[in-house]
């Protein structure tokens, strides 16, 4: 069962920090990097989830853990992984929101999903959501595409998703990391990561960027537009978490 869970953001390196960490001796990766039990696959149930993981095959002390970036994001994780595993370290990437928005636009794009231009995406993003929260809450069962999907603002809103998550968890169980300076320096990351969850250090031949897509740079007008967007709500994650990533 998992040690550690990497929840968040999307397209904020996830998946590249978790390829590293599976490379440490002492770690055992899940059967697929986004399990996605807490979220979307919650109805399967726990011993199914424990299927997901591999068992030690010998007495050294070895971790594992999964990554869903959904898992920040989605209102009814943080209670069910309480509920379920109160000790388990958490980590989570945070990415300039708009560089996360635009990623996330691209993706959905490069996917089939997004149909919208990126303007007229983010201007639809209210009434695309409108409800969605209310009946995943009234409605565990309740599956929201949208909410999976078109929500390029709101999942830079990061105070709120810390909040959900802190106000059931010590501050001591989190690891919140740079996904700017992990980009810079994925080596360093690294090693801040398996020191917090108590490995020793090791070191790879190479950093390759998994899960990265080509696409072009986001128009100065929108750019200005989301830098205002944002700052706000970067300032609420300044003043409530002490977290200021120079964002703006």
């Amino acid at each position: 069962m998992p040690d550690f869970l990497i929840i968040g953001t999307q397209k904020g390196g996830t998946t590249s920090l978790y390829h590293y960490l599976t490379q440490h001796t002492q770690i055992l990766p899940a059967a697929q990097k986004e399990v996605h039990f807490f979220g979307l696959n919650f109805h399967h149930g726990i011993d199914w989830y424990r299927q997901q993981f591999p068992l030690p095959e010998s007495e050294k002390q070895m971790l594992t853990g999964e990554a869903t970036p959904y898992y920040l994001f989605h209102p009814l994780v943080p209670r069910r992984v309480k509920n379920l595993f109160p000790q388990v370290k958490l980590i989570v990437l945070l990415r300039n929101p708009v560089e996360r928005a635009w990623s996330h636009y691209n993706h959905e794009v490069r996917l089939g999903f997004e149909t919208l231009s990126f303007a007229e995406a983010i201007a639809q993003e209210p009434a695309r959501l409108a409800g969605e929260v209310e009946k995943m809450l009234a409605d565990p069962k309740y599956y929201s595409y949208n909410h999976q999907h078109y929500t390029y603002l709101s999942r830079g809103i990061y105070a709120n998703q810390l909040k959900s998550w802190m106000e059931l968890f010590p501050k001591e169980q989190f690891l919140i990391l740079s996904s700017e300076a992990f980009y810079a320096n994925p080596a360093a990351t690294l090693a801040k990561t398996l020191a917090f969850l108590g490995l020793p250090p090791m070191e790879i031949e190479d950093y390759p960027k998994h899960n990265a897509g080509e696409y072009a740079t986001l128009p100065d007008g929108l750019q200005s537009t989301l830098n205002q967007y944002f700052q706000p709500h970067n300032q609420h994650l300044l003043d409530e978490f002490s977290l200021n990533f120079s964002w703006d």
